[in-house]
């Protein structure tokens, strides 16, 4: 399954990760069980998933305070990204020194 994973064009193109790199293997870790590991890879996995999940929901299940649910989950998964990549960015910053 890995070999059809779709290669990250920032990455080839700049020689630097995107917001999203790890997102595709986290999911497969995800998916082979390995959960704490999917965080380590992407940690915004779990936000991005609960937000998908509330989405999709929505056309079933309307909700009083759904728009405030909604901005809610999504500054949080916005947060988690940008926090996780100037993470990872400055992990690799100081190793590549």
């Amino acid at each position: 399954m890995e070999k059809y994973m779709l290669p990250c064009l920032n990455k080839k193109l700049f020689g630097i990760d995107c917001l999203g790199c790890g997102l595709q293997r986290s999911v497969m870790l995800l998916l082979q069980g390995e959960f704490q590991a999917a965080f380590y890879m992407y940690p915004a996995v779990y936000p991005l998933i609960l937000l998908l999940v509330f989405m999709i929901s929505r056309f079933w299940i309307l909700l009083k305070y759904d728009k405030h649910i909604r901005i809610l989950l999504i500054t949080i998964t916005v947060i988690t990204i940008i926090i996780s990549y100037l993470f990872k960015m400055k992990v690799i910053h100081i190793h590549n020194q």
